[in-house]
């Protein structure tokens, strides 16, 4: 009996030192990744990968359409359009907005149409380091990661990595390809207008449309230009 004890409490603390051992690399690991994409801008991300698998298996070419630009080569018209759209508040919190977050929460309970409450910062978190997803576990790790960005990146950075690697069409990746894509432009030359027009479909960028959009990305549009009005400066 008492030789089962020894062993069973053995085992035990084996498997607590396995469990610390892995939460030691994935701190270390994860503070890594964020202090190196920092500095170097993040080559792809694992929804670029997973949606060229996609268009693999549909039968068309593979396509991750992107030119990283450097923050003051994108339009103000773009940062604008992206904070309206996206997260108002993007220079006042601290990488999450609670308020926001409290009302999908409610809306979600009472609509079979999920909302999401996520900042930028937590969206560059999820595009840059974690895959797609609605788990409890990838939340978790978002938010880990979004506490991180936020204490060793600056805003202008958050902005500059997140305008370049979210998706905005199929296989069409940051604000350079889509402005070439929907414009013929560069990002640097966006007007308000076509800013507020590639925002508008940011949610669900394969689906709606920048340049042939329905009745209600339209309004979305117009809301999203009334509030770059509305913004004020931004000061990163």
């Amino acid at each position: 009996m008492k030789r089962k004890r020894i062993v069973k409490n053995s085992i035990v603390r084996l498997l607590l030192r396995v469990v610390k051992l892995i939460l030691i690399f994935f701190v270390g690991a994860s503070l890594f990744g964020v202090l190196l994409f920092k500095f170097i801008n993040p080559p792809f991300t694992w929804l670029m990968i997973e949606r060229g698998f996609e268009r693999k298996h549909a039968g068309k070419d593979w396509k991750i359409d992107k030119d990283w630009k450097d923050f003051d080569e994108i339009s103000d018209n773009m940062k604008r359009a992206a904070v309206a759209a996206e997260d108002q508040l993007f220079l006042e919190h601290h990488g999450f907005d609670f308020h926001a977050i409290e009302k999908a929460i409610n809306k979600n309970m009472h609509s079979k149409k999920l909302m999401g409450g996520s900042t930028i910062t937590q969206q560059t978190a999820k595009n840059v380091f974690l895959w797609q997803g609605r788990s409890l576990l990838r939340k978790g790790l978002e938010a880990w990661f979004t506490v991180l960005i936020e204490a060793f990146w600056s805003k202008e950075r958050i902005m500059e990595v997140y305008l370049n690697v979210i998706e905005m069409g199929d296989g069409i990746y940051g604000a350079e390809a889509a402005a070439q894509a929907y414009f013929h432009k560069s990002a640097s030359n966006l007007t308000q207008r076509q800013a507020a027009a590639i925002a508008s479909i940011f949610p669900s960028p394969l689906k709606w449309s920048a340049t042939k959009p329905s009745k209600y990305v339209r309004h979305r549009q117009f809301l999203i230009r009334k509030n770059m009005r509305r913004l004020g400066p931004l000061s990163f």
